[in-house]
């Protein structure tokens, strides 16, 4: 709190991000562990917007994980609003509008990072469950209306995909099949972004090169879809220099 102001738990929570989970693993990269948040609750690294997001153990470990299981389809998370707020300010009316229109695929956003526009974005993750899907994506160019793109693998379809959401509406940009992605076994997802290039690369393997009619700009995170149960790990955020 200062200057006596009063500031709502979940934007003051928001606020203190970059004393929470962020560790600096090089000069100009910042690696989000979940090390310092507590298990059972809502990720204070992330702001849950879409489905439930919480934190687990992993063996010793602290993990990031989506509970598709709990989510339904067009259910926004606990406390939107004031998240909404605290990640855009005056702006956040028209993010909340398309958020509550089209709640359709879970995400959650990077609370520090605010304009993320070149570099790289990985995280690890690992498939638990899921009928229909096990996605797992890196989210980014999320703009004030909602609109945003994702790179996501997915276990049960071993393929790679670039998604965008615009309008309200989900398509797909770039399709690449057979990339090996087995339940229940750690892999690693890196996107590279160099003004309207693209790259998407699993476990080290450079699969996606696609070129957007305009560069990347805005907020990033993390998605998932349908009833995946996923865990996340170690997601690093990289500015190209």
């Amino acid at each position: 709190m200062k200057g006596r102001k009063f500031l709502h738990p979940a934007a003051m929570a928001i606020a203190a991000l970059a004393g929470l989970a962020f560790s600096a693993i090089a000069s100009s990269s910042t690696k989000i562990d979940f090390a310092d948040e507590v298990v059972g609750a809502e990720p204070k690294s992330f702001s849950s917007v879409v489905g439930v997001w919480r934190i687990e153990n992993e063996g010793s470990t602290k993990v990031l994980s989506v509970d598709g299981r709990q989510w339904k389809r067009g259910e926004t998370a606990a406390g939107l609003a004031d998240k909404a707020r605290a990640l855009y300010g005056e702006r956040y009316a028209e993010f909340l509008d398309r958020v509550q229109s089209f709640a359709y695929f879970p995400y959650a956003v990077a609370g520090q990072v605010e304009d993320f526009r070149n570099g790289e974005i990985s995280v690890r993750f690992q498939g638990l469950s899921g009928r229909i899907d096990q996605g797992a994506g890196i989210l980014f160019n999320l703009k004030p209306n909602g609109d945003y793109l994702t790179v996501r693998a997915n276990c049960l379809e071993n393929n790679l995909v670039l998604w965008k959401f615009e309008n309200g509406r989900r398509s797909s940009v770039k399709w690449i099949r057979n990339t090996p992605t087995e339940t229940r076994v750690w892999h690693d997802l890196k996107v590279r972004i160099t003004g309207n290039r693209v790259e998407g690369f699993l476990d080290g393997n450079p699969y996606l090169d696609h070129t957007l009619p305009s560069p990347v700009s805005g907020r990033i995170g993390l998605w998932s879809k349908a009833d995946s149960r996923m865990y996340f790990a170690n997601y690093v955020v990289t500015p190209a220099e």
